[in-house]
């Protein structure tokens, strides 16, 4: 299972929360109000500031009398909540490298052969589009993906559509969606190169000035998230998938943080019996130390099923993105 620490690895100056955050100000995107959220709650962390809107629309009632002066505040700020969130997949946009050249082939083999490894299936938390051009290139090692997406059944589109009736070799799963999925009401669709010749990033944000957002599952909190997932038939079928996956597990650039408990509870409950998570940088970290502690207590939550052994590897060592900047 991949986490935004992934893409952080490729280049640390485009997929932080706090590089997103800069890039959104100093592109003028982000209103004052909203700024003024993120400076309050002193974080850059745009699911923190989502969080904190979308509970203090939920009490808000509690704290003014005046029912329309609480329902027009509240409103307001689930609107700015929505707002960050299309703000975050705005700013990924414009700030993701241009196409599948400006990752050099040293970067896709190492990359390609970090993922050899595991001969199951991959998850991913990120919206990105490096896992996607990763898979796709045609360099050594040999990889097996399939996300399921599909030419239409009507005939060859500018894009490709998901089918659950079809997806029974799928092996990749974006577990939060990503910026080339949208959901078109009578289907899910992916954006493809091979169908237009246009970049997928030009694509993307072609739709975003459209105001067409993609599928990403971006709320504050992790049951927001859950229910987003359940939600979609795409995003459900990654979350049951993963729920059934047995022998063992890597967990690489994610922290195991509390707004993604929805994933991290499953683990206990599936058919994994070892599990290894990547420490980056000092153990002795606050984070790391949260994340070591949330890690241990994993297998104190499996009811059956045996044993669940825990085990963690130094993340640097991977070289996901060997010569990366």
């Amino acid at each position: 299972m991949l986490g935004n620490g992934f893409s952080i690895a490729f280049k640390r100056d485009i997929f932080t929360y706090t590089a997103l955050f800069d890039q959104a100000k100093k592109a003028g995107k982000m209103s004052k109000r909203i700024g003024g959220v993120f400076q309050a709650m002193k974080t850059s962390d745009f699911e923190t500031a989502i969080r904190v809107l979308r509970d203090s629309a939920a009490v808000i009632p509690a704290y003014v009398s005046d029912r329309t002066a609480a329902e027009k505040t509240a409103k307001l700020l689930r609107e700015d909540a929505d707002a960050v969130r299309e703000l975050l997949a705005q700013t990924v946009s414009d700030s993701h490298p241009e196409g599948p050249s400006d990752v050099t082939e040293v970067q896709y083999k190492s990359c390609r052969q970090f993922l050899a490894n595991f001969d199951g299936h991959i998850y991913t938390l990120n919206y990105d589009l490096l896992l996607y051009w990763t898979v796709m290139q045609d360099v050594e090692p040999k990889i097996h993906s399939d996300d399921g997406f599909r030419t239409p059944d009507e005939g060859e589109e500018d894009y490709v559509t998901w089918d659950i009736e079809k997806t029974s070799g799928q092996n990749v799963f974006y577990l939060h969606g990503a910026l080339h999925i949208y959901d078109a009401g009578h289907e899910l669709q992916k954006y493809t190169w091979i169908h237009t010749g246009i970049r997928l990033i030009e694509q993307i944000r072609a739709a975003l000035s459209e105001e067409r957002f993609p599928l990403i599952v971006s709320e504050g909190r992790s049951d927001e998230k859950l229910t987003k997932i359940m939600h979609s038939n795409y995003l459900s079928r990654g979350y049951r998938s993963f729920a059934a996956i047995g022998g063992s597990l890597f967990i690489y650039g994610h922290s195991l943080v509390e707004n993604d408990e929805h994933i991290l509870r499953l683990i206990p409950k599936n058919k994994i019996k070892t599990l290894f998570v990547g420490i980056y940088g000092d153990p002795r970290t606050p984070a790391n130390k949260r994340m070591i502690a949330r890690a241990r207590r994993l297998p104190t939550e499996r009811r059956r099923r045996g044993a669940l052994v825990v085990e963690f590897f130094n993340a640097s060592t991977a070289q996901v993105w060997d010569g990366g900047v």
